[in-house]
């Protein structure tokens, strides 16, 4: 059994100065911690994995494909391979779990 804590996790992404830290990676899927800054802007691309997102706290909107959607602690969001997103007017800082599957490289 692997066991994380959340609080020890999002430590560990700040001190490397990163929005993201990947923390296990299995045959199947990976999984990291992904964080944005009130009013900071969210870079990344279309992946070629499925992502599913897990919205630990924080709220923003989050825009895939053509549709948008606000999300907040709770939300889970199922993101398909290939289709644009991104997390945009973030009013409180969004600390998110990162499912890919399969994992990413």
């Amino acid at each position: 059994m692997k066991v994380f804590r959340l609080d020890q996790l999002d430590a560990e992404r700040a001190a490397e100065e990163g929005a993201y830290l990947r923390f296990l990676r299995e045959r199947s899927m990976s999984v990291g911690l992904y964080a944005l800054a009130p009013g900071e802007t969210d870079t990344q691309t279309a992946h070629q994995q499925d992502e599913l997102y897990q919205v630990v706290s924080g709220r923003a909107y989050l825009t895939v494909g053509e549709e948008t959607t606000t999300v907040g602690r709770g939300s889970v969001v199922f993101v398909p391979a290939g289709v644009p997103h991104r997390f945009h007017h973030i009013t409180e800082e969004l600390r998110v779990l990162v499912v890919f599957s399969p994992p990413e490289s």
